[in-house]
């Protein structure tokens, strides 16, 4: 039995524990935001090649209102033409005042393409980035994107690009909205931020949806548990053997006005020391639709030294009936910030689990993986339909796995953070290490974009509702 297989055995027993299961619209006109609206957009081009090996838009937002500006409210568009039909594009922030921690960056595809654009870049900010007073600018953000496959783009035909621009300098090619409105820029014709571009309506489907903001005093709080909550303090795994699950070590705070769930999980070095944290469903009522959630994977400690083979997770999950039982099902978002399972550095993991037999160990599943830092905030996504499941990370398809994985039943929805072993960091100097998460989504039924995603969950948050569960019980 490999390493992975004996964590992943453990895992799966570990989170059934845990649930108590006995396992171990019109079409818009050119639209212009008027200068005097809440902000203002700088560009300059950090590539000036009619080609380059990836594209470097460098922005500035200033804040051009009369008050306060949030930046998690502010989303600024950068459009372009695809190098191909089936090209895909990653972004990066090489650089930025605020942190690039706090910048996001998704691609999304327009409605209505003209010539010199079918896609564009969103950029927009988490809580972190903050706020600015009137007259005050987020600093520089220097930013790219590239083809998945590196080869090199093409600028000269995409609308955003100023070869030129050299120096930072208004620019009305680009977009910019503060919640829902348009306050800076011209969109390509018929593809209005807010407009046509955004899909009107809910895909077909039932559309009952859980959606929580995280947004309690402790883990004590009495409503986690009226949400449908469990903080798990049951003893089993996965991790180091002897370790502990800590409901204190899960803790909210607010962040900008933005509520937020932190999982520490915390060694010394030795199984009794370590502390581990997972937050769960106690409801197994979800199975196709829309999976969501926001997640801040952390490749260093938040204290003490470095090195541990870590595990952060969102995932869902039922309970094996028995070995090899075919109605089991297991999806799951897993970062190792310093390996682990046979690996040396960053990776990413997502698997969809068919079934299991602990003893001998037998493992059915499919996965993708990706080995680099994932350190800082990210979308994850993950859908579920008839007959395929597919993983997103920022607005970009990760992987799809095949309809031989779909669930059978219903599954938990969960974060935990955990250590496989004590073999990364062997010394006993106390450390500590983060996993936060922003909101949770749910929707039954209905195979969302990642677009669609950002817009719902903010749609909640606009309408200041931090929770909903109109998902039936299975």
């Amino acid at each position: 039995m490999t390493t992975r297989a004996k964590s992943r055995m453990h895992t799966v027993a570990a989170a059934a524990a845990a649930l108590g299961l006995g396992c171990a619209g019109l079409l818009a006109l050119p639209s212009t935001a008027s200068a005097a609206g809440a902000l203002t957009v700088q560009y300059k081009t950090g590539a000036s090649g009619a080609t380059a090996d990836q594209s470097e838009p460098w922005l500035k937002v200033i804040n051009s209102g009369n008050s306060s500006l949030q930046l998690s409210q502010v989303k600024v568009r950068y459009y372009f033409k695809a190098d191909s039909a089936d090209a895909t594009y990653r972004f990066a922030c090489s650089w930025a005042v605020k942190g690039c921690a706090n910048v996001t960056g998704t691609f999304g595809t327009l409605a209505h393409p003209i010539a010199t654009a079918d896609r564009y870049l969103e950029v927009g900010f988490t809580s972190g980035a903050g706020s600015l007073a009137p007259g005050a600018d987020s600093g520089d953000l220097q930013l790219r994107f590239y083809q998945s496959n590196w080869q090199s783009v093409k600028q000269s035909d995409d609308y955003s690009f100023g070869a030129a621009q050299n120096s930072y300098g208004d620019w009305n090619k680009v977009t910019a909205q503060v919640g829902s409105s348009l306050e800076w820029g011209t969109a390509p014709e018929g593809n209005d931020p807010g407009g046509p571009t955004d899909p009107p309506t809910d895909p077909p489907g039932d559309g009952a949806t859980l959606f929580d903001d995280f947004n309690y005093t402790s883990h004590s709080d009495a409503k986690l548990s009226e949400h449908g909550w469990n903080v798990r303090s049951n003893s089993g795994g996965p991790g180091v053997p002897g370790a502990t699950w800590s409901p204190q070590n899960v803790t909210f705070s607010t962040e900008s006005g933005n509520s937020l769930m932190n999982l520490e999980t915390s060694s010394s070095g030795t199984g009794e020391s370590t502390k581990q944290t997972e937050v769960l469903t106690k409801s197994m009522k979800f199975k196709n639709g829309t999976y969501a959630a926001r997640v801040k994977f952390s490749d260093a400690p938040k204290s003490g030294p470095d090195g541990d083979h870590l595990v952060q997770t969102f995932f869902t999950i039922n309970d094996l009936k028995a070995p090899m039982a075919d109605d089991y099902s297991e999806y799951d978002f897993e970062y190792l910030p310093n390996g682990g399972w046979g690996e040396s550095g960053n990776i990413l993991y997502t698997t969809s689990w068919e079934t299991y037999n602990p003893d001998p160990w037998q493992a059915v599943n499919q996965h993708t993986e990706s080995r680099q830092s994932f350190t800082g905030w990210h979308d994850l996504v993950l859908t579920i339909d008839n007959s395929t499941i597919k993983y997103y990370i920022d607005g970009q398809l990760f992987g799809t796995h095949d309809a031989a994985y779909l669930p059978e039943r219903g599954m938990s929805i969960n974060f935990n953070q955990w250590l496989i072993d004590l073999n990364g960091q062997t010394g006993t100097a106390a450390r500590a290490y983060d996993e936060g998460v922003d909101y949770v989504l749910h929707v039954k039924d209905q195979v969302l974009t990642p677009a669609q995603v950002a817009a719902k969950s903010n749609a909640y948050r606009q309408a200041g509702t931090t929770f909903e569960d109109t998902v039936p019980a299975s």
